[in-house]
């Protein structure tokens, strides 16, 4: 008898559907087609198991299992499920088909019949809704985050039993609901790292203040212990908060790439990644056969911090080149191209050189003439040009350390952030992918950041006496506009190019000499 149950396979952030059609027929053995990995072949051994522990037969005859389209090439344990529905209704142990056409069915059998978690059920929820499936049934562990897509009815199981009693008898089984506002508006109200917790260190939480409002990149530089990684673990919290849309799209990404904590619905806070310096290229960017998201995608919609960046591989660091620039990383393999969104603030921290004391105000550098300038060309020209803000960090003094007056909070902080970004939004509305400062093109820069005569003389001034790059012209520009903002300023005034100027550290001929 031949019958057709329907799965699903995740392909970058998005889900196909795929159908499988279990034929059982006079012969011997077991046939599977459509391109199957190894994982999907030694579902056979996985679902005989299940069948048999609970009371049901496994035919021993010929079993053809199809998966179609069959020019994809099927990945994981995840068609476990589908596969043994089949085989039961094609060997009339389970009475009402006509519900499976209903259903899309994922999810990996123990040997006893349990059913084990899967990766991508929010993307699969979201293809299974479009393509007019009335259900998705998946493991328990999966079906809160699964339900929050509306318009499907979502059946968390935990053994094969109950989905064999939803195939026969669907009105007994209730699914779960669940209202992503509600849970999205109450994770808002979640304590997180607070700006109020550093000591001192006022120009560094100004400079990460402009960061946050322009989504301008950041890197910081200072000796050991004076506070980068504490202040850069901060940062997303003066960050906007993320809205409903964003929360599904990062939650998608995390989704398919097996990172969402269990029985979680929504990824709700900014994520904040902090790779160790060890890290691969493939493990940056993503990869493998079927492409999985990287530490670059993981990071979308929030902050990718590189501490120790000179301690980074090269080839690492070179391939955020592009996603920086263009907000989204294609990997391409021979039969496909994925596109992953990237769309993050990098902040990296690095010490000034080897032994970490260079300009220091107490300590003395021991290192060799020449080591400065070495240590710091480990970072590409390239990637330190994508790099708006370059920040040195001083020792926080003790009498910081023991101030007993309230610090600046960061809801305090955030507001006059949003502030900067409702001024940004409005000023980019018309315009196709430009949401903030930082991603303004040399056109943008022309119409938008226009200055007096005194601004101009200025940056004149500024690029002579203190011999910056060229590279620094058009980051003073972009940072310069979001003081402003921050500001309440329709116009770049001297006083924003000025501390726009004391950010480009790196950019001085005679940094490191």
């Amino acid at each position: 008898m031949l019958v057709k149950t329907f799965g699903s396979a995740v392909y970058g952030i998005d889900a196909v559907t795929i159908s499988i059609e279990v034929n059982v027929t006079l012969g011997t053995s077991t046939f599977m087609v459509g391109l199957p990995d190894n994982a999907v072949k030694e579902s056979m051994l996985r679902v005989e198991s299940a069948i048999k522990s609970n009371g049901f037969f496994m035919p021993r005859t010929k079993v053809i299992v199809s998966l179609a389209p069959a020019d994809i090439r099927k990945t994981g344990s995840a068609f476990d499920l589908p596969i043994a529905i089949g085989i039961l209704a094609a060997t009339d142990q389970l009475i009402n088909l006509s519900s499976m056409d209903n259903f899309v069915l994922m999810g990996e059998l123990g040997l006893n019949g349990s059913i084990q978690p899967i990766k991508g059920a929010l993307p699969i929820a979201i293809t299974t809704r479009n393509q007019g499936f009335k259900g998705l049934v998946l493991p328990s562990p999966n079906a809160n985050e699964a339900a929050v897509v509306n318009g499907l009815a979502v059946y968390g199981v935990q053994h094969l039993t109950e989905v064999v009693r939803l195939m026969e008898q669907p009105a007994t089984v209730q699914p779960v609901v669940v209202n992503a506002r509600d849970i999205f508006l109450q994770a808002q109200q979640q304590d997180e790292p607070d700006f109020s917790d550093v000591k001192g260190q006022e120009h560094i939480k100004r400079a990460l203040e402009i960061a946050a409002a322009g989504g301008h990149n950041a890197i910081l530089i200072g000796p050991p212990g004076s506070g980068k990684t504490m202040l850069a673990k901060r940062l997303p919290s003066i960050l906007p908060p993320l809205s409903l849309e964003e929360a599904l799209e990062t939650t998608r990404i995390h989704s398919v790439a097996g990172k969402l904590p269990a029985h979680s619905s929504l990824i709700n806070k900014r994520p904040f990644r902090s790779p160790h310096h060890t890290i691969s290229h493939m493990a940056m960017a993503g990869g493998g056969s079927i492409p999985q998201p990287g530490e670059i995608s993981l990071a979308h919609n929030g902050v990718l911090f590189l501490d120790e960046l000179p301690e980074f591989n090269r080839t690492v660091l070179e391939v955020m080149r592009q996603p920086m620039e263009e907000r989204k990383l294609t990997i391409s393999r021979a039969r496909l191209a994925l596109d992953f969104p990237a769309s993050f603030m990098l902040i990296a921290s690095m010490n000034p050189c080897p032994c970490g004391y260079f300009n220091h105000p107490d300590k003395d550098c021991s290192c060799p003439p020449g080591a400065v300038m070495k240590y710091l060309n480990r970072v590409s020209g390239p990637l330190l040009d994508r790099i708006d803000l370059q920040v040195e960090v001083t020792p926080v003094a003790y009498t910081d350390l023991q101030a007993h007056h309230q610090q600046e909070t960061s809801l305090t902080v955030r507001g006059r952030v949003m502030n900067a970004r409702l001024a940004q939004e409005k000023r980019f509305s018309g315009l196709d992918g430009i949401y903030s400062n930082a991603q303004m093109n040399n056109q943008l820069l022309k119409d938008v950041c226009q200055l007096d005569n005194s601004s101009r003389q200025l940056l004149k001034t500024a690029m002579e006496k203190l011999h910056l790059s060229a590279r620094a012209y058009e980051r003073i520009l972009k940072v310069s506009r979001t003081i402003a903002d921050l500001s309440g300023r329709s116009n770049i005034l001297p006083e924003h190019l000025a501390e726009a100027i004391q950010y480009r550290s790196l950019d001085r001929d005679n940094w490191g000499v």
